[in-house]
């Protein structure tokens, strides 16, 4: 009786808007908003009870997300440990890296060979077999929140895989199915969808539909001929595809990442990008997890610009996702440490830093996808940059081909005539431990493990969550292996998506490794972040300049403590000139020094503390 009460507080808070904007955008959908409701007073009394008490404590902590405690880490789930049993079994680790937030990569059933790293899901109610079942999920959880780890999984509703039961039955005739896709007889109205909708993969899977032989029709495929997308002005669609995600977060899962988001409302006339829509229907799922399951986060998979990400927050009396990517902040990242000028990060983070505190970023080095280099090149025309140019010297600077340049990365989607080829590899790899390794350059590995803890340290700083891609907490590096498995190789993110290699990840504790000295520096400064208000999301943010190009120096001020963070970005000892009135003592080294004129070494990381009186 408790519990029923519980639900009709939660349902009748927010009944009267979700009712609205369903009925808003499906004209006569009285009768499929009742099923909805149906559906989610069902997922509500399935839930169990751990997750009810979970959501509870949350609902009453409504900010639990947003401290300065919160780690991530994404990972694949067979490269990690095999399968999700093999995950359960090592969460000690994860606890020893600080973790508590896990992004397990996409692991619902797909088909072999046209998955798309598990982005094609043929059946959204099963775990692939190798990985285990539900029951496996759903215990991997329940063992997460024990030790005080979030669970966060990619939830694929754009798009099913073709070897979905929808659209089997669809592409065997049955209308009722083919009206969950785009489907079409002619190419009349699929011509005039491609006049303004840009391609996704102009190279590798150009168009955006696919045209089926057996069936004589042309379906709507923005991403793989094998991915159908879905149509969500359908009210069926939304539904079932809203029932599997509320199916998913009663295994515990407790983020769900909305993949590809913008792209889910398909208009003619439209770019069927970031349409009005899409808000409409995040902004229902909101609401809708906030009834069932209100412990549960939503996170936004937006890659775009800050100014086309931000309103996929919604409002502060309409909110929709709890949390973004930072996106742009991180291929900026990549640009100042091949260009080592920081004056479009230094650009880039006073943009992000003026944005409401409570708006939450997810902020990460590397993650499963390639760096696509969509900087802001309006920006750089200042100091004469050109897009084109600029992309190719930042690829042959990452592949090593730039003189001095020991990064070893590869291309993904290269398409010479467009110049627009983006970039894969571990952050190691791009770093130079990789090219060290090669030339048993130990001044070369020395440069560029400080360049990796540099860079987790400048993530670090930054506020929002940090997300740390599994393997680059020892230094991984690329793995070629990919090459020699045929459903792989045709796809080169698979070079930073390698196996978990846990015989180095034995060396975090041999003192005198690469392993070692990374490890233990990202664990001190997360430690250190840990410990201090003033990493908090609302404490204030600036930059400073230090009248040096290759310095990148922030501020962060919260309840009188004050602390200067200064980042160089060059393989030489360099100084900010800087002033900043008193003394300061570095949280990493424990040593004093004033703020005025500060030398910092190379690729070097500095963390002035001034604490109140």
């Amino acid at each position: 009786m408790k519990q029923e009460l519980e639900y009709e507080r939660r349902f009748q808070r927010h009944y009267d808007e979700l009712k609205w904007l369903y009925c808003e955008l499906y004209e006569g959908g009285m009768p499929f908003f009742e099923d909805l409701c149906e559906k989610m007073r069902k997922k509500y009394q399935y839930r169990r009870r751990d997750l009810k008490e979970l959501d509870r404590e949350r609902e009453s902590h409504p900010d639990w997300y947003k401290g300065n405690d919160i780690l991530g880490m994404m990972m694949y789930t067979d490269a990690f440990a095999g399968n999700l049993q093999g995950v359960e079994s090592k969460l000690d680790y994860l606890e020893e890296c600080g973790v508590n937030y896990l992004h397990l990569m996409p692991l619902l059933s797909s088909p072999k060979g046209k998955s798309d790293g598990g982005y094609a899901v043929a059946d959204f109610t099963k775990v692939q077999p190798e990985l285990g079942t539900m029951r496996d999920l759903a215990n991997l959880t329940k063992s997460c929140h024990q030790k005080g780890i979030s669970v966060c999984l990619d939830f694929v509703m754009n798009h099913t895989s073709e070897d979905h039961e929808w659209a089997q039955r669809a592409r065997a005739g049955e209308p009722e199915y083919q009206q969950r896709y785009f489907m079409y007889d002619t190419y009349d109205i699929p011509g005039q969808f491609e006049e303004t909708c840009p391609q996704v993969f102009p190279t590798t899977a150009p168009g955006n539909f696919t045209w089926l032989e057996d069936q004589r029709k042309h379906v709507m495929t923005t991403f793989y001929p094998y991915q159908w997308d879905l149509n969500y002005a359908n009210p069926v669609v939304f539904n079932e595809m809203t029932n599997y995600m509320l199916n998913l977060t009663n295994q515990g899962i407790d983020i769900i990442r909305l993949d590809a988001v913008p792209y889910i409302w398909k208009e003619l006339g439209t770019t069927c990008r970031n349409l009005p829509q899409v808000h409409t229907i995040v902004r229902m799922m909101r609401m809708i997890c906030e009834i069932v399951c209100p412990g549960v986060l939503l996170l936004g998979e937006v890659v775009m610009e800050p100014e086309k990400v931000v309103p996929y927050f919604g409002t502060v009396e309409k909110p929709e996702c709890h949390m973004l990517y930072n996106v742009t902040t991180m291929a900026s990242t990549w640009h100042t440490v091949a260009t080592k000028d920081v004056s479009l990060l230094k650009h880039q983070m006073d943009i992000v830093n003026q944005l409401p505190k409570e708006y939450i970023f997810l902020n990460y080095l590397r993650c499963h996808d390639d760096i696509g280099w969509g900087l802001d090149y309006e920006f750089l025309k200042k100091f004469k940059i050109k897009e084109v140019p600029h992309k190719k010297f930042l690829n042959d600077f990452f592949l090593g081909h730039y003189p001095g340049s020991i990064s070893r990365g590869e291309l993904y989607n290269d398409d010479p005539r467009l110049g627009d080829a983006r970039l894969c590899g571990t952050t190691a790899s791009l770093c130079g431990i990789q090219g060290a390794l090669e030339y048993h350059d130990s001044y070369s590995m020395e440069q560029a493990v400080q360049k990796v803890k540099m860079l987790h340290g400048y993530m670090l700083t930054q506020s929002g969550i940090p997300v740390i891609y599994s393997g680059d907490e020892i230094g991984q590096c690329n793995d070629s292996d990919y090459r020699q498995d045929p459903e792989k190789a045709p796809d080169s993110r698979y070079l930073h998506r390698g196996k978990f290699q846990w015989d180095l990840a034995e060396l975090r504790e041999q003192e005198g490794t690469y392993q070692y000295d990374i490890f233990h520096a990202i664990r001190q400064m997360e430690t250190i972040r840990k410990e201090h208000s003033v990493f908090l999301n609302q404490a204030g943010v600036r930059s400073l300049e230090t009248y040096d190009p290759a310095i990148l120096c922030l501020v962060r001020e919260y309840d009188g403590n004050k602390l200067i963070a200064l980042f160089n970005f060059s393989s030489e000892e360099k100084t900010a000139w800087i002033h900043e009135e008193g003394m300061y003592s570095d949280l990493l080294t424990g040593s004093e020094m004033s703020g005025t004129n500060v030398v910092i070494q190379p690729y070097g990381i500095l963390w002035l503390m001034n604490h109140k009186l």
